[in-house]
């Protein structure tokens, strides 16, 4: 009996022994099948990577064409596929006719036979506000105040602009006419949207770690999910940025898009790209008018992280510490920080950056320079497209990262982008592209 129950014993162990191996093969052979489609999907993943930087898919056709033949204004895809989506460069005309002036944002206007003309505040309404708002490219919170006369730190000379006719166009100057004086002693001061409202703080090299929330109008652009080139947020639709960000391969807008509100520097899933449009003027060779707009294909929903920054009056006066962010590498060829980085610059006047010593005649007027002439703190590859601000109320956008020799070194300070020398650009711009005419 005892060996009877000995055996039934052993066979029981064994089968369990059995089971225990077939569940182990199985867990094996589930693991390798599993580890074998990761590789698959893994490996995929880094083909097609590979595929989008040195070819073009021609959907209609199913055929692939070289990287170097999209956007180069020869159709090689059917239905001119390969030359829909790529770089603009809009010619616009010289002077836009509406602008802002000083730190106070007086609205004044350039009428034909009265030359440039601040608006007279008398008989204005909300109408003509957001009209004035709609003409330069925005489409939120138009606001308007009046502002004496006698307050001003320029002086209209009695030159100036006042409703005096109803008009169906678009345009705010058909509503006025020339006078040489203003009943009210007012004058119109125009905000056209929510900008640089935040509480901003007091790598960049020489920077420190920050948070998108003090700095919510960076953003990364990036070419196939990889961090390319900064930018700032100007409005709910429109991004501005660098044009040497645009130039050779990166002209083919399906692989840009643009992340925003976030402080991590990562591969993320960001908003794609309707149009890019690069001054027409701009040369890779001296970096004039080196400048780009980008039109988000849909438009972002404002928040603590989102915001626009504002484009700067004519004659702002700048006294304080600017301050330039971005992910650009940490130290010369060194690497890219993971999180956003902040570093506080004075701007440098013109005669010293334009000394020999220093940059000399390579300084045009569409350039400023901001930094230390020792070194030690500037901006960086990576940092290039990003914002240079400066605060005055509101934080106004004075620079867009451009060049220099090095980075942080003796002598060499960062070269900005001069926005206030190109709003007529900008303005003209996002006027036209609200009005369908971009392309």
């Amino acid at each position: 009996m005892a060996l009877k129950l000995k055996r039934r014993r052993e066979l029981s162990t064994l089968r369990t022994e059995e089971s225990r191996a077939r569940w182990r093969l199985t867990i094996i052979t589930v693991s390798c099948v599993l580890v074998i489609l990761a590789a698959l999907i893994v490996g995929l993943y880094f083909t097609i990577r590979m595929v989008n930087t040195k070819f073009f898919f021609c959907s209609g056709s199913l055929r692939f064409i070289s990287i170097e033949k999209a956007c180069d204004g020869k159709a090689d895809c059917a239905g001119n596929e390969d030359e829909i989506a790529c770089i603009s460069k809009l010619r616009t005309n010289e002077t836009y006719p509406v602008r802002l002036m000083g730190d106070r944002l007086v609205l004044q206007v350039l009428i034909n036979e009265g030359g440039w003309r601040t608006v007279c505040a008398d008989n204005w309404r909300t109408k003509h506000t957001r009209l004035t708002c709609q003409q330069l490219g925005y489409t939120a919170s138009p606001r308007s105040t009046r502002v004496p006369v006698k307050s001003l730190l320029f002086n209209p000379h009695n030159a100036f602009a006042t409703v005096s006719n109803d008009s169906t166009n678009s345009d705010i100057q058909s509503f006025l006419s020339v006078s040489d004086k203003c009943s009210s002693s007012s004058v119109v001061s125009v905000s056209c949207s929510d900008c640089g409202e935040v509480v901003g703080e007091d790598r960049v090299v020489g920077g420190e770690d920050t948070a998108i929330e003090h700095w919510p109008w960076q953003v990364s652009l990036q070419w196939n999910h990889q961090h390319v080139c900064g930018g700032a947020l100007l409005s709910t639709s429109w991004i501005i940025s660098a044009a040497h960000c645009f130039t050779s391969r990166t002209r083919d807008l399906s692989r840009w898009t643009v992340v925003l509100g976030q402080t991590q520097n990562t591969a993320s899933r960001g908003v794609s790209v309707e149009m890019v449009v690069v001054h027409k003027d701009y040369s890779r060779l001296s970096n004039d008018f080196d400048i780009a707009m980008l039109k988000l294909t849909w438009p972002v929903t404002i928040g603590e992280s989102i915001l626009p920054v504002c484009l700067p009056p004519h004659q702002l006066s700048v006294k304080d510490m600017l301050v330039v962010t971005g992910w650009g590498l940490l130290k010369e060829k060194g690497e890219l920080p993971s999180v956003l980085q902040k570093a506080s610059v004075p701007l440098i006047d013109r005669s010293e950056c334009s000394k020999p010593s220093v940059y000399g005649s390579a300084i045009t007027p569409r350039m400023i320079c901001a930094g230390f002439l020792e070194g030690n703190i500037d901006a960086c590859q990576g940092d290039s497209g990003g914002p240079l601000v400066y605060l005055s109320s509101r934080w106004h956008l004075l620079g867009v990262v451009s060049w220099g020799v090095g980075c942080a070194r003796e002598g060499k300070p960062g070269v900005y982008t001069n926005v206030s020398q190109l709003l007529d650009w900008i303005y003209t711009i996002m006027e036209v592209c609200v009005t369908g005419l971009c392309k």
